[in-house]
């Protein structure tokens, strides 16, 4: 049986869209046990796969992370799908017969899905396509009263891809009739997710529960597999939505929606704006005026809305 330790991309989005390419190589290699290296995010994502041994949570301190690479036993094979300057430390340090880490200057211009797996088939010698985003997690039916729509407002990349709260809060104001809300986001997403449930109460809503940074991963892909439909950025559980196939209506700004949309999600919409500076890639808004986003308006994603559900 060989040995395989993989170390996973570290955000929790790029997790999700390696999980074909992860698959294409499990199913290649046949017999196999692996372990598994990354963020707590993108090991969540992971470490419920049949195929997992063990699991290290990579520390941002570089004596820490030093200790526990060199922890660890010789490995048969060892794939980064990280392209850090980080990554290649750990790709020197990490004891293993073949090593292949991911290159992000070779695979350009196609989906990150596909990017992931043909690393893979670049590695392997192999020609296998990208399949569906795969989780591992089970997710628990709940016993709901009426349809669930998940706002999703937060993205961990930075500002410039964030929509804004108002006009998250008027579109689940003209569905709040239709479904009960839920608001998502990390530790990060707090006070986005406040002033969202500010305008709600303003507006007499008072059919939503606000989960933002009062979940876990787990919890999380549980609360996004039983909603109706979900409105979010460009983010990591807009990919946890695509591989649920939660209808989905995505609102991009500064990123590339032909390499990070979701993948496989048929009923999926994106919500964008066709400004000569798009997309830019910044965290911030270069230009400081952020039309990319302030020119999408609560309209704009409802017509989307229709049109997929």
């Amino acid at each position: 049986m060989n040995s395989i330790l993989i170390e996973l991309p570290t955000w929790l989005g790029d997790a999700v869209m390696s999980s074909p390419a992860i698959e294409n190589l499990l199913d290649h290699l046949g017999n196999v046990e692996i372990t598994l290296l990354g963020s707590q995010a993108s090991i969540d994502v992971f470490k419920n796969h049949p195929k997992v041994i063990k699991i290290f949570v990579l520390d941002k301190s570089l004596f820490n992370l030093y200790k526990t690479l060199k922890s660890l036993k010789q490995f048969d094979m060892f794939f980064s799908f990280r392209a850090s300057i980080r990554a290649t430390l750990t790709k020197f340090c990490i004891k293993a017969n073949i090593k292949f880490q991911f290159d992000k200057n070779k695979h350009i211009k196609c989906h990150q899905v596909k990017k992931y797996n043909n690393f893979i088939n670049d590695s392997l010698k192999i020609n296998l396509s990208p399949g569906k985003l795969t989780l591992h997690n089970q997710t628990l039916a709940k016993d709901k009263k009426n349809k669930l729509l998940g706002i999703n407002p937060g993205a961990s990349y930075g500002s410039s891809k964030q929509w804004y709260p108002n006009k998250f809060a008027e579109v689940a104001i003209a569905l709040s009739s239709e479904f009960d809300i839920i608001i998502f986001g990390g530790s990060k997403e707090k006070q986005i997710a406040r002033d969202i449930e500010k305008y709600l109460v303003k507006k007499g809503v008072s059919n939503f529960f606000n989960l933002a940074a009062k979940t876990s991963i787990n919890q999380l892909i549980n609360e996004i597999d039983n909603l109706d439909l979900l409105v979010t950025g460009d983010s990591g559980p807009m990919h946890l939505a695509a591989a649920l196939n939660v209808p989905t209506v995505a609102i991009f700004g500064p990123t590339k929606d032909t390499e990070t949309s979701q993948w496989m999600n048929e009923k999926s919409k994106i919500v964008k704006t066709n400004l000569e500076c798009q997309p830019c890639m910044k965290r911030t808004c270069p230009l400081k005026h952020h039309k990319c986003m302030k020119d999408i308006n609560a309209e704009d994603v409802l017509k989307a809305v229709n049109e997929i559900y």
